[in-house]
């Protein structure tokens, strides 16, 4: 009985501790997931719902956009960290404790306009080279899927780039931020769906359960209460169904 007093003293100042760490929060500059203004503010549709639920919770965090391979590899090693938005597949779902939906993300295989790239099925896609960034969960899609020809980049911005200058003939994304894209006049089209996917909060696993339940019962009630839709509608996304 002795030992347990000192035992017991020892697990609450550790979960005393982690009460007051701030979570670390890392993310991409996807537009109009998430993205940083031209005055240095952080917008985005993750980042505006992240904002909310951290309010809500009480706890205090910080945000750092930076490549999306960096922002999951740092999420589920270093302690109190979590990346947004996660796309929750089986075989990330192990590796972090989630808070989802931040939003149901309809993938779709995009091509330059007026490019000769055309398919129907998933089958037909695969002859063309198929261009996404590393680490993120496309690129495991399309290699469980058996594309042949996939061509990596570091980010978003870099694939599309290769998209528009025809290095590369498809590239996965998501279906909001094509349709912003588009309405900005970047030279894209649908080539077909390519998943769905619930995309949302990953964190590491040191972050403790209480936290996450908060987290998702907060998003919960942003979801609840229409705040979820009323974001995505300020960004020109279709509301989730």
């Amino acid at each position: 009985m002795k030992i347990a007093v000192p035992l017991l003293a020892s697990l609450c100042l550790t979960a005393g501790a982690h009460a007051q760490q701030p979570i670390v929060f890392s993310t991409e500059s996807y537009p109009p997931f998430s993205y940083q203004e031209p005055g240095g503010s952080y917008r985005g549709v993750g980042i505006d719902q992240v904002e909310i639920i951290m309010r809500d919770v009480g706890t205090p965090y910080t945000l750092e956009i930076m490549p999306w391979a960096r922002a999951i590899a740092v999420a589920e090693t270093q302690p109190m960290h979590c990346v947004f938005a996660a796309a929750r597949t089986p075989e990330r779902e192990p590796r972090f404790k989630w808070v989802v939906p931040l939003f149901i993300d309809r993938s779709i295989l995009v091509r330059h306009a007026g490019s000769k790239v055309a398919a129907a099925t998933l089958d037909e896609a695969k002859q063309y080279t198929t261009g996404t960034h590393r680490a993120d969960y496309t690129e495991a899609l399309l290699k469980s899927l058996g594309f042949p020809k996939i061509d990596l980049s570091a980010d978003v911005d870099t694939t599309l780039r290769k998209l528009l200058q025809d290095r590369i003939d498809m590239m996965p994304m998501s279906e909001g931020v094509y349709q912003k894209l588009k309405a900005d006049g970047t030279p894209i089209e649908k080539v077909m769906l390519f998943s769905e996917q619930h995309l949302g909060i990953a964190c590491n696993l040191d972050v403790p359960d209480e936290l996450i339940v908060r987290m998702q019962a907060a998003l919960d009630r942003l979801i609840k209460d229409g705040v979820q839709n009323a974001i995505l509608k300020r960004y020109g996304i279709d509301e989730l169904q």
